[in-house]
């Protein structure tokens, strides 16, 4: 590509204060942006869509318990009446460090100072096939393609006489044991056994298979074998079948072929497996880990790039307890885009930045109503309290007041009902200006 031709992004507000370039408005660069708000910057916020999105709920979205507005927020809202921060929707395709300059899409911006947050996206492992017809969940329009694709599945099926021909169409595989496939499982089990039979009563959904894949020997391997134990239990009290340490060899749209196992029927194949750092042109080889995280110190610089700033699931930082680099999770994302803000402050005032430190303030997941794990540094509980602290951590970690009380008020409607009403099959459909005149004139005459 030829970045020569490319012109600087246009009205841009000048301000006679060092510029921040911010590349993500994840979970580390809206932190990043919001603390940097009032400060002695100009800050310039980059992302490709114009809203935040809560990864966490993802899978709520996808099992039609929350709708898509209820866990984005409009990025431009968030910085009303914050004159020192501008939001610009596009993608990042280039950095050249030595002339610290940002090539986007729209065109190029110079910097005193680049954060890239730009996270990661699904990996696949290279199975190409597994790529092209399984459904991965890393955004909320993956998440809402998702809930389409299962409704529509049901609704074909109630059509298919033959109960055999139906079993590819109601099967529901997922691939990934951490946080989101056990989730994902949870809730999906629980619309099987609670919800699709009122929805669809003349189907038998006993012949519904909801499977859980791990290739490791165990579930939520980061979190304690307290933890680990009572999620198996309970997706097995809820009828999902769990293959531990099963590797998915290829899937080709309809059959999951496994190593070891008999294959599993299914049009639904839903892929949590792993992520991989989302990459930007502009850097040397020997800037990046072998498995593509950005090396940094212990400020967040990137090695070897004077300004340019990694953060969150992107970035790989050997340190102490984590000599692999820490979790790719939204605390570690957070607590360095915090550490970060303070440290830009004392580096225009020439005092020395403040080393990294990750403080663990514990991991949960929830398998369903009622049930959830916990594990704090100094407390590991399960069950309803689990699920309770579980509730309110996310509850409070949505941005907006609005966004807060809908969620809560959805969550208690479907604990009461225990029939979650979002289950509807939207899709979007294009129609070009031309068919549309055509449409129009047909009509008229």
């Amino acid at each position: 590509m030829d970045f020569s031709t490319y012109q600087p992004i246009p009205n841009l507000p000048k301000l006679n204060h060092p510029k921040v370039i911010v590349v993500g408005a994840g979970f580390a660069g809206l932190k990043l942006a919001r603390d940097l708000r009032n400060a002695a910057f100009q800050v310039i916020l980059l992302d490709k869509n114009n809203y935040h999105q809560f990864q966490p709920l993802f899978y709520q979205v996808a099992t039609a318990g929350l709708g898509p507005s209820a866990i984005s927020f409009p990025l431009r809202k968030i910085f009303h009446g914050t004159p020192n921060v501008s939001f610009r929707m596009a993608e990042a395709e280039k950095v050249d460090s030595k002339a610290k300059r940002l090539y986007t899409d729209i065109g190029y911006i110079d910097f005193d100072f680049l954060v890239l947050a730009m996270g990661a996206d699904t990996n696949y492992f290279g199975a190409k096939n597994i790529e092209y017809y399984s459904s991965p969940m890393k955004t909320v329009s993956e998440a809402l393609y998702i809930r389409n694709k299962i409704i529509s599945n049901y609704e074909r099926a109630i059509s298919i006489a033959e109960v055999e021909n139906r079993k590819s169409l109601m099967n529901m595989v997922i691939v990934g044991g951490g946080p989101t496939g056990v989730e994902l499982a949870g809730a999906m089990a629980e619309l099987r056994n609670n919800v699709f039979p009122k929805d669809y009563p003349e189907l038998s959904f006993k012949n519904m298979k909801v499977v859980l894949i791990e290739a490791g020997p165990k579930l939520l391997s980061s979190m304690s074998s307290e933890s680990q134990d009572h999620v198996l239990k309970y997706l097995q009290q809820l009828g999902v079948e769990v293959f531990l340490s099963t590797k998915v060899q290829d899937y080709d749209g309809k059959k999951v072929l496994l190593e070891g196992r008999e294959s599993i029927e299914t049009q639904t194949l839903l892929w949590a497996a792993g992520i991989k750092p989302n990459w930007i042109e502009g850097f040397e080889p020997e800037q990046y880990a072998g498995n593509g995280r950005m090396l940094v110190n212990e400020f967040n610089q990137l090695i070897g790039s004077e300004g340019v700033y990694v953060l969150g699931d992107q970035c790989l930082l050997p340190q102490g307890n984590f000599p692999k680099g820490h979790p790719q999770v939204a605390q570690v994302a957070i607590q360095q885009a915090k550490n970060l803000s303070k440290n830009l402050v004392r580096i225009v005032n020439s005092q020395t930045p403040i080393s990294f430190k990750y403080k663990d303030l514990g991991s949960m997941a929830t398998v369903g109503r009622k049930l959830a794990v916990v594990d704090l540094p100094f407390l590991k509980f399960q069950g309803l309290l689990a699920w309770m602290t579980w509730l309110f951590v996310h509850l409070m970690a949505i941005l907006g007041v609005k966004n807060k009380v809908f969620i809560f008020l959805d969550w208690s409607w479907n604990y009461l009902s225990f029939d979650p009403s979002l289950r509807l099959l939207i899709k979007p459909k294009y129609v070009r200006a031309s068919e549309r005149k055509e449409l129009i004139e047909e009509k008229s005459s």
